[in-house]
């Protein structure tokens, strides 16, 4: 009886696997929409090959593969037969451009694939929310492609599609982190007015104080460190700059036309708006090739380690964990969101119809937890879109991890470009734009619903 029952569980996890999302909730999980377990088990795809990467750029672990017995080229044998795998194309630099470039073509292939789905009643549909072992199959079988792939130009071409999709990802960054703003003061406001107003303003204060001072101490770093009295000229500019630019989106918040249009704007916003920015400007700052006004290269140099064939494996600093965390958040955010707001919604491509509420088939009859199909309407959000900015997601994590340094053709050298800097200063000047467009698009266009 046991092994009956041990085979209908095997095969039920199999139909699972090959089947759709709500089979893969747990008795104790809770009811959740189709369209979400969807999102987080492509994030968790996205999370497995980033965690791949990290282990194959972490040094010491290529000397380990080097011990093992007749594995790598040039390392130990066994009965004397020396390995056949060439462990340099496994690790390093090389391995993380190459392991991105496997993601970012495993969900290109799903964006195109899911160009125009309305919704769950499209056959398409299905391919989307289930099937899940044999995605993880074609995941596979394209990553192991792609270390096939010959070295040549490869690395140094696809240096810059990761510059360009990570550019794109900082402004849907951007995107997410004013939605969440907007979302966190209009909550506290509405708090306010309810209850303790006394209570909701002072934390609402604290928290922008936090913000501020943070955001005056970074700016006082950066001159510090990444600036030299006689000297540096480029990076006092750049501080400079971002400096005057977010004192300047801090003052529109507050003005009376502004704060008319929409009550819930102010320093909340601004303040977060203003920490992203000094992160970025950090992050810029960091990839400046001038080693004397750049202590961060001193960091990377003095925790390269170099292996064999020139290549170099390089720990991470400071700037590139932080930007680590924040991949995460946001990639998290993306598959989880929801917002109230209809211009970030329209930005975002989400679609909040019919579809997307209702609680048939939340729960069996016997009380067991499932996912719920919520779009036999309408979808909930767009796949191909969804698809497009792990793709983007998938070179943004690349870049990050490589430090934003480019290969030459023959990956002897890693330098740092003025390509990364330039790329992430102007992404944060656009990111800027961006919020300062959602302050003063009720007044430029009156006519618009901007709630």
């Amino acid at each position: 009886m046991g092994a009956c029952l041990g085979v209908c569980s095997l095969l039920s996890c199999v139909s699972c696997l090959c089947g759709s999302a709500p089979c893969l909730l747990c008795g104790c999980c809770p009811s959740a929409r189709n369209s979400t377990i969807s999102r987080l088990i492509f994030t968790f795809f996205l999370f497995l090959g980033t965690l791949v990467s990290i282990i194959m750029i972490i040094p010491g672990v290529e000397n380990h593969l080097y011990k093992l017995p007749g594995f790598c080229k040039g390392g130990s044998q066994i009965l004397g037969v020396e390995g056949h795998v060439n462990c340099n194309s496994f690790l390093g630099h090389k391995s993380v451009y190459r392991m991105g470039f496997a993601m970012a073509a495993f969900f290109f292939l799903f964006a195109l694939i899911m160009i125009c789905v309305r919704s769950s009643k499209d056959p398409r549909a299905a391919i989307q929310n289930g099937f899940w072992f044999f995605k993880f199959l074609i995941l596979i079988g394209i990553t192991v492609g792609a270390f096939y792939i010959p070295d040549g130009s490869f690395t140094s071409v696809w240096f810059y599609f990761g510059v360009v999709g990570s550019f794109f990802f900082i402004l849907i960054q951007l995107i997410l982190l004013i939605d969440f703003a907007h979302s966190w003061s209009q909550i506290w406001l509405r708090n306010a007015d309810e209850g303790n107003a006394k209570g909701w303003y002072a934390g609402l204060f604290f928290v922008t104080f936090i913000f501020y001072a943070a955001s005056i101490t970074a700016v006082v770093l950066l001159y510090v460190y990444y600036t030299k009295h006689d000297g540096c000229t480029e990076n006092k500019v750049l501080i400079s700059l971002n400096l005057i630019f977010c004192v300047i989106i801090s003052v529109v918040s507050i003005l009376p036309k502004i704060q008319n249009a929409q009550p819930h704007s102010g320093l909340l916003q601004a303040s977060l708006i203003t920490l992203y920015t000094m992160f970025i400007t950090w992050s810029a700052l960091a990839n400046v090739p001038n080693k004397s006004c750049n202590p961060t290269l001193l960091v990377r140099n003095s925790t390269a380690t170099p292996v064999a064939e020139g290549h170099v494996t390089m720990w991470w600093d400071a700037p590139s964990i932080v930007g680590l965390v924040i991949f995460v958040l946001c990639t998290l955010f993306i598959s989880i969101r929801s917002s109230d707001h209809a211009q970030v919604n329209k930005m975002m491509l989400t679609e909040e119809g019919p579809g997307a509420v209702g609680s048939g088939g939340a729960s069996l009859e016997d009380g067991v937890h499932r996912a719920y199909d919520n779009e036999q309407d309408s979808v909930s959000y767009n796949y191909s879109f969804f698809h497009l900015c792990l793709v983007l997601a998938s070179l943004y994590i690349m870049m990050t991890l490589t430090n934003w340094y480019r290969p030459d053709e023959h990956f002897q050298t890693m330098s740092s470009p003025w390509t990364a800097v330039w790329v992430k200063i102007s992404s944060s000047w656009a990111g800027l734009l961006l919020y300062l467009w959602t302050l003063v698009a009720p007044l430029v266009l009156p006519d618009r619903d901007f709630s």
